[in-house]
């Protein structure tokens, strides 16, 4: 029986990016931080001591800021509160 590879939740029209591919576990991370709404890795080419992503699970259409809509709003609020939240646990105190 073949088993289809796993894929991250995009929108059907949506091209399949590195970022789905790190979330579907096709790419290795270096995950600090994974709840079911979203992960947070390391950057493997860092621009600061400290530089990890938080992006989410499912993107919902949301691959780039600019297409934010209103129904990003809880979304986002919540990659924004993981992203401090692991700002802190990496040792930086103003988030």
């Amino acid at each position: 029986r073949h088993q289809q590879p796993r894929r991250a939740k995009t929108m059907a029209d949506e091209e399949v990016t590195i970022f789905d591919k790190i979330v579907a576990g096709d790419i290795p991370s270096d995950k600090i931080y994974e709840d079911d709404i979203c992960i947070a890795f390391n950057d493997i080419a860092p621009a600061a001591p400290t530089h990890f992503l938080v992006i989410p699970k499912n993107r919902d259409g949301l691959s780039r800021l600019c297409k934010a809509e209103e129904r990003h709003k809880e979304l986002l609020g919540h990659l924004m509160y993981v992203a401090q939240l692991v700002a802190k646990q990496q040792g930086l105190e103003d988030g």
